[in-house]
């Protein structure tokens, strides 16, 4: 499909290369993402222009390209995206579009700029994350006070050996939450394993909590620009209270400390993560965009 290839391990040098030279702001362009949920989103990537391409294409919906990435011929480079799109569905879309892109590249008189609430970006202060000052995380600190208090724990960054035990823990968690009949879940449980199983060559960053010599919570993330780091991957045994809030805790302690910005991706409508996300005070929000050509 016009010189379209899909994403591979051996591609990650040549996508990082676009990825460093025009620094995204939006969650889903690193290369890990992209990797990790391939099986998905079976991406599609070519260069035009000096630019780099990503068509996504969901199993059950139409398909859609990212906004290309590079300092090339971004206006041009959109445009041809649309006539590959449109090759495929004849509902051509861009999707997840920051702000900055809609507002620089994309010329209103040829395309419907549409905001996508449910997939923008919760974009938190690492201090906050890492410290939870303030009354406004009163709770917050609550609940790990109280985990503290009770539990005998220890963290750990991610290394080849545990990558074991965070997969018996993704197993467990996959059980819990019945994801044999979830198809969600279950194509999120491989993403999870896509990542963990490829970490060394992917070069994420991972910490889990260990209780009793077992990983009963974990997170995984990578630096998204200069300035943020991007949380792919949080989990915790929701049989243990305030688990969730340690682990977002020492996970930006221990790694992110050095980002001013941390992002946590989005809540995919959702009213209970949108609810959990918000409970964090984000600093800001990166708005995402859906571009659909007039003709």
């Amino acid at each position: 499909m016009d010189d379209f290839k899909p994403i591979a391990l051996e591609d990650k040098e040549n996508l990082d290369r676009f990825l460093l030279e025009d620094p995204p702001v939006t969650s889903e362009l690193t290369f890990t993402n992209l990797f990790m949920w391939r099986h998905r989103y079976n991406p599609v990537w070519r260069t035009w222009g000096g630019c780099l391409l990503i068509i996504m294409q969901n199993h059950n919906a139409s398909p859609f390209g990212l906004p290309p990435v590079g300092l090339g011929d971004r206006v041009g480079a959109l445009n041809f995206l649309v006539q590959c799109l449109r090759k495929l569905s004849s509902e051509a879309r861009i999707s997840r579009v920051s702000e900055e892109f809609a507002e620089q590249h994309v010329d209103k008189d040829r395309y419907v700029v549409l905001e996508d609430r449910d997939n923008s970006d919760y974009v938190y202060l690492t201090d906050d994350l890492a410290n939870l000052p303030g009354n406004k995380f009163h709770k917050k600190k609550n609940h790990v006070n109280r985990f503290v208090k009770k539990y005998q724990f220890e963290y750990r960054r991610l290394d080849e050996e545990l990558v074991e035990l965070f997969l018996e823990m993704q197993e467990k968690w996959c059980e819990l939450k019945n994801c044999v009949e979830n198809p969600d879940i279950l194509v999120e449980d491989r993403a999870v394993y896509e990542a963990l199983t490829h970490h060394e060559y992917l070069g994420f960053a991972g910490g889990a909590i260990l209780i009793n010599s077992k990983v009963e919570a974990f997170a995984l993330g990578e630096a998204l620009n200069s300035d943020t780091a991007v949380i792919h991957v949080e989990k915790a045994n929701p049989e243990i209270p305030g688990l969730y809030a340690v682990i977002n805790q020492l996970f930006c302690k221990d790694a992110w400390l050095s980002f001013k910005y941390v992002n946590r991706e989005q809540d995919l409508g959702v009213q209970g993560l949108r609810k959990a996300k918000e409970s964090y005070h984000p600093h800001h929000m990166v708005k995402k965009f859906t571009l659909m050509p007039k003709h």
